[in-house]
């Protein structure tokens, strides 16, 4: 059969309706989508490692035969061990695969399979080498299959009950019968520019690749092949992210007042102390904006106590001696109520009206709030979603600001912004993000860093402890506490699961706050703060908290943001190994914001092996949120670090901003030009209607170009 890129994939040999619909679900709809997903990684199937060659720290690929297999329950509903113990010529190989009951009638003696992962020491019987939760594959039972030995093999992450071996043969039909070349949406100067090969032939490459390339070539995506997918998928991202910017260029904004004296005043009356260096930088980037008459888009990056909240109420300062409102969106009712207590203190003295509107409020209470906003008596309100539904009307909206912009879509600041005509957008986070990152997920903005800490904070020092020490963590609490200082306990959980006894055997906030109270800290005042309280019940607990009444909080990670306490500084974090790198360092920022020195103590087994061990040492090592948020990246990708659903909607399945930053900053370079050099207009617009509905709407082409 002679087939397309545009051929739907339900018409290849071996698809089939059932299959087609998964395929289907997961965004495959035709031939050339199915060539579109990419190897994850290669085998050399040519050259097979032998049992008996291996050591322990290496990882290897080995063809062998199953001698034994079977699963080993341990105690009640507690998970299994499936146990696989593999033959060839030279010796046994034992594999565990924690979890596996998946396993359980997947293997049976005598079948031939190919094992890939690390080998290790068993701890529990020294000089036997295992692997631990190995990558695995069937071979059947037809030894000359072309697809799966014998080659260089390109595995695939499986999609649903689709395995890696199906979808191999699958894309193995497709190029086989591929009638025409596919079309190359790269246009043919950037191709010969870059000496990039067509995208058929690519595509050949990536899937088969010849016999002769090296196999450490292929897994770190180094071929001329791999190299022309992740520049084309930066490529067109980048290329809509400057058609988006060159269209809020061409909008007309609010030319702001910014340089006459009572402006200044204002500035000058609700500043609490010095600001740094970095912090006037900041802002005066922010007030350029504001008086230009386009509407400011841009992001203010900042680590946690960087003090970018401060230049905010600055810039909100500018737009409301304007005369004009403003909106503070936050991503929780407890950072939202941070914001609004904070605002209402500093401009307490320029009497500016500042609300707060949460979804926790009274229906009447919000109604009066409403009311104030659309008539204009409100300057400035702080909310969290509550503020994009439709009752809420402005009746001279002039600047946006969203928090911890990370925990928003691009739609829901949209939507913000839209409840004003063309108000000035600021965006501000927390979470430092590598300057690679920042041009993949806020290309479209201006940024602005504030990389100064305010005079006279202690860097947190931060300890890994057993769990077997917490009695001496509790005598150091307390030893805080008579000194006058305060504290924070975290757990993971609100209350303890009933389901899996991994999620059982996690210690709950509620059930510890009531333990802690009733025993160790018997004589101490203690609170309990969690998502499922209401408003004005962790407003009450942390209005105590701040005020001294309450000596040690208790909580789960809805203290991340928005809880700020000087005088807090002990933060005990138990099971912290379930924490995310990007969470501990958040949490850990809920101290260290006074002078006095602060201790953050990480609780966890000492015998954490891979990124969980990876994770704590980070956080012991350093204080610094970029070198954290590059580990982080490093640790889970970039498709958990955005997010895998946001990751794939960026339209990056193969480029890593973080290994791939030469040519995201290659393709960014090519995208801008293509948009802001005039002459090339003709060249864009034809490169644009020449791509299929697919690409448009992978990369949102159509709607900005």
């Amino acid at each position: 059969m002679d087939l397309r890129s545009a051929t739907e994939v339900k018409y290849l040999k071996g698809v089939g309706p059932q299959r087609a619909a998964l395929l289907e679900s997961r965004g495959i709809h035709s031939v050339g989508d199915l060539l579109g997903y990419l190897p994850f990684r290669y085998e050399d199937r040519i050259h097979f490692s032998k049992i008996g060659e291996i050591v322990p720290g290496e990882t290897y690929t080995i063809q062998a035969v199953v001698a034994d297999a079977g699963l080993v329950r341990y105690s009640r509903g507690r998970g299994a061990i499936f146990h696989l113990l593999v033959r060839d010529e030279t010796g046994a190989l034992p594999c565990r695969f924690f979890h596996g009951q998946y396993l359980e009638k997947r293997f049976r003696p005598g079948q031939r399979v190919v094992i890939h992962g690390k080998a290790e020491i068993d701890p529990y019987r020294p000089g036997r080498i295992e692997m631990i939760n190995p990558q695995h594959e069937l071979l059947g039972e037809d030894t000359a299959d072309s697809t799966e030995v014998g080659r260089i093999v390109p595995i695939y992450e499986a999609l649903g009950g689709i395995s890696s071996r199906m979808i191999r043969r699958m894309i193995h039909a497709a190029l086989s019968g591929l009638a025409a070349p596919a079309s190359d949406p790269l246009p043919a100067e950037l191709l010969a520019r870059y000496g990039f090969p067509t995208r058929t032939d690519a595509l050949r490459f990536v899937h088969f690749p010849p016999p002769d390339v090296p196999i450490e070539t292929l897994n770190a995506f180094r071929s001329p092949a791999h190299q022309r997918f992740i520049f084309e998928e930066f490529f067109f991202y980048q290329l809509s992210v400057a058609l988006r910017r060159q269209h809020a260029q061409q909008q007309t904004g609010i030319a702001f007042r910014v340089r006459e004296p009572g402006i200044r005043e204002a500035l000058k009356r609700i500043l609490p102390f010095k600001p740094t260096a970095a912090q006037k930088r900041v802002l005066a980037e922010i007030a350029a904006d504001l008086e230009r008459p386009r509407p400011m888009n841009r992001l203010l990056q900042g680590d946690v106590g960087s003090g970018k909240t401060i230049v905010a109420l600055e810039a909100a300062t500018i737009v409301i001696e304007n005369g004009y409102q403003v909106a503070l969106m936050a991503p929780t009712e407890i950072l939202a109520m941070q914001h609004y207590l904070s605002a209402k203190r500093l401009f307490a003295p320029a009497g500016y009206r500042v609300e707060l509107l949460v979804s926790g409020l009274k229906p009447s209470a919000k109604r009066d709030v409403n009311k104030r906003v659309s008539s204009g008596e409100t300057q400035l309100v702080v909310g969290t979603h509550a503020l994009l539904e439709d009752p809420v009307a402005f009746a001279r909206l002039g600047l946006a600001i969203v928090d911890e912009q990370h925990r928003f879509g691009v739609l829901q600041r949209k939507r913000l912004a839209e409840k004003g005509t063309e108000p000035d957008v600021l965006v501000m986070t927390a979470t430092p993000i590598p300057r690679t990152l920042s041009l993949t997920l806020y290309g479209d903005l201006d940024i602005s860093v504030i990389d100064e800490m305010p005079p006279g904070r202690t860097p947190v020092q931060t300890r890994w402890s057993a769990p077997e020490h917490l009695p001496g963590i509790w005598n150091f609490l307390q030893r805080e506490v008579a000194s006058g200082r305060q504290g924070y306990i975290v757990y993971p959980v609100i209350e303890q699961s009933k389901s899996a006894e991994a999620e059982r055997s996690l210690k709950a906030a509620i059930v510890e706050y009531e333990r802690l109270q009733k025993g160790v800290f018997a004589g101490l005042r203690l609170g309990l703060l969690h998502g499922r309280m209401r408003s004005e019940e962790k407003e009450e607990v942390m209005e105590g908290f701040r005020r001294g009444h309450v000596h040690i909080l208790v909580s789960t990670t809805v203290i991340e943001v928005g809880v700020d306490v000087p005088n807090a500084t002990v933060m005990v974090i138990e099971h912290a190994e379930r924490f995310g790198l990007a969470q501990l360092h958040q949490l850990r920022g809920r101290i260290g914001r006074g002078a006095e020195k602060s201790t953050c103590i990480l609780v966890a087994p000492k015998t954490l092996r891979g990124e969980a061990h990876e994770r704590l040492d980070t956080m012991v090592a350093t204080n610094d949120g970029f070198a954290i948020a590059e580990a982080d990246l490093r640790l889970r990708g970039p498709g958990e670090f955005f997010g895998t659903r946001q990751h794939g909607a960026l339209g990056l399945h193969v480029a890593n901003p973080l290994r791939d930053h030469e040519l995201l900053e290659l393709a960014r370079r090519e995208a801008f030009a293509l948009v802001e050099n005039p002459e090339a207009e003709v060249r864009r617009q034809r490169m644009l209607s020449s791509l299929d509905s697919e690409w448009q709407r992978r990369y949102q082409l159509a709607s900005v170009g």
